[in-house]
């Protein structure tokens, strides 16, 4: 089973995909990784990267393309990315949602624990985290929709299980994630 999983930033997407990947037996591939590997490689921050997508889809293809063949290829895998549910469209489509201002403090508190990626070099508060989190949001709706399309990567429509982490732990929303995930796998069978 394959499974992708989406989401607004600070929702805990990766601790999910992570683990949900280890009880399942199965890789996890991380999108993100590989744009901000891609940015680096370039001497850019993943928002440079991102800005040069609003002009320019070859920021975004490659990486969805790679997507797409993992869709083709293997069978089983965990998948985190912002596109995964369109590029894999057979997969269980997972949306992580959590309201603006605790994924931004849940994000923030990763830097303050010197977990901070380049392009959060400048964040200083919680309000600079917020204004990053709202332009990275931004230019995802922006590029995807231009290059692909697709009017709302957000747009709850698109996934089978929604579930907003605001108010919950890391333990129930991997629990709650992996029930979906099993009663997914039951009725598939």
């Amino acid at each position: 089973m394959i499974v992708s999983i989406s989401g607004k930033p600070g929702s805990g997407k990766s601790t999910i995909a992570e683990r949900l990947a280890k009880a399942l037996g199965v890789p996890r591939y991380y999108i993100g990784g590989l744009r901000r590997k891609m940015a680096a490689d370039r001497g850019l921050t993943l928002e440079q990267l991102n800005a040069l997508g609003e002009r320019d889809d070859w920021t975004d293809r490659d990486v969805d393309e790679y997507q797409r063949e993992l869709g083709r290829q293997e069978l089983s895998f965990v998948i985190e990315g912002r596109t995964s549910f369109h590029f894999i469209p057979h997969s269980f489509k997972v949306f992580l949602d959590v309201e603006a201002v605790e994924g931004a403090r849940r994000i923030f508190a990763t830097f303050e624990r010197g977990e901070r990626p380049p392009e959060a070099a400048n964040v200083r508060t919680l309000e600079d985290c917020e204004a990053m989190l709202a332009r990275r949001i931004a230019s995802d709706v922006k590029r995807y929709q231009q290059h692909y399309g697709i009017e709302d990567i957000y747009d709850r429509r698109h996934y089978d299980f929604v579930l907003d982490t605001t108010g919950l732990p890391p333990d129930q929303v991997f629990e709650r994630v992996l029930d979906a995930v099993r009663l997914q796998q039951k009725q598939s069978q």
